[in-house]
């Protein structure tokens, strides 16, 4: 697989700096049930990185001592982490928002036939990758079946009250491009999905979160060989919005590593570029348990075009329409 870095790093993006603290997201590990085309992590079933305890227990005292709001879960599939379901457990029990980067077929892995039950009783709020409310195009980017494994899912997150009003349980939708393209307007696109998935299926679900296709991993390795790579990031560059530098989520985000180690997000993870502190390196999450990042500069590259052309990109979605 072609690494796109070389090129990334020639382009040269705005300076920004990191403000407070608030969310902690951290990979723990890239296996995953399925392998998509668009996956900026390049997780798959035969991916072995996965956190181990003694990680997960670093990870759940930082939550303590640090005081972070929010703790998003990804991979890989997340779930499939032994120490998934504890650090779940513990953050709920500090009264940390607790979210789950779900890809929706998890749910039928041998071993996880209560997970939906178990996010529920916990009040996580699910983040599920959903690229299209079309089976052809979602069985192209993410492989055959996960289309009718993802509306199973989908319903019996619903059956449980995730999604419905006053339940208190969230479920948000992720879509992503099928290709070099930018999202198209978040929220005309929401109430398509909304349309979709409500006539055909019986579904509903809270918000649509567009995010962009990182030119990184599996994702950037397929634009270099169909001759796209550099038509994409023109168009990225091209579409740049200089008030979405305001919104992105590396101010407010650390990403961390199934090995504990720090980054600025978790593309920057995915690119191996370590978060930079103090002419270290690298930094481990034990190494900031005391100490405040705030005002640190942010490692920036090309592929960050990703997050604020258009409409912008984040963990949550859009950034423009967010922020109106």
């Amino acid at each position: 697989m072609r690494d796109t870095w070389p090129l990334l790093d020639k382009i040269p993006f705005p300076a920004i700096w990191r403000g407070q603290l608030q969310t902690l997201q951290v990979n723990v590990g890239y296996r995953c049930n399925q392998s998509c085309v668009h996956c900026h992590v390049n997780a798959g079933p035969n991916r072995t990185e996965d956190m181990d305890a003694a990680t997960a227990d670093l990870v759940i005292e930082f939550l303590a001592q640090r005081r972070i709001a929010t703790l998003d879960i990804t991979g890989g599939a997340p779930e499939l982490n032994a120490n998934f379901r504890r650090m779940v457990s513990a953050a709920r029990d500090m009264a940390v928002q607790v979210m789950d980067r779900h890809n929706l077929t998890v749910q039928e892995q041998p071993g996880q036939e209560d997970l939906a039950e178990f996010l529920s009783q916990h009040q996580v709020e699910i983040v599920a990758s959903m690229p299209c409310y079309l089976q052809d195009n979602v069985d192209r980017q993410r492989g055959k079946g996960v289309y009718a494994g993802s509306i199973r899912a989908l319903q019996r997150l619903n059956a449980l009250g995730y999604g419905r009003e006053g339940s208190g349980l969230t479920l948000n939708l992720v879509y992503n491009p099928l290709g070099p393209s930018l999202p198209p307007p978040q929220a005309a696109l929401e109430a398509e999905y909304k349309r979709s998935l409500s006539e055909r299926h019986g579904i509903v679900f809270n918000s649509l979160f567009t995010l962009a296709n990182m030119p990184i991993q599996r994702f950037g390795a397929i634009l270099l060989s169909q001759g796209q790579f550099d038509g994409y990031l023109d168009t990225l560059r091209h579409a740049h919005r200089e008030e979405n530098l305001a919104g992105v989520m590396c101010r407010n985000l650390i990403s961390v590593d199934y090995r504990g180690y720090v980054y600025d997000c978790d593309f920057n993870q995915m690119l191996d570029l370590p978060l930079a502190r103090n002419g270290r390196a690298r930094v481990h999450l034990r190494d900031l348990i005391d100490d405040d990042i705030a005002g640190n500069p942010i490692r920036v590259a090309g592929h960050c075009f990703g997050c604020t052309a258009g409409q912008g990109s984040s963990c949550g979605g859009a950034l423009k329409e967010a922020a109106e």
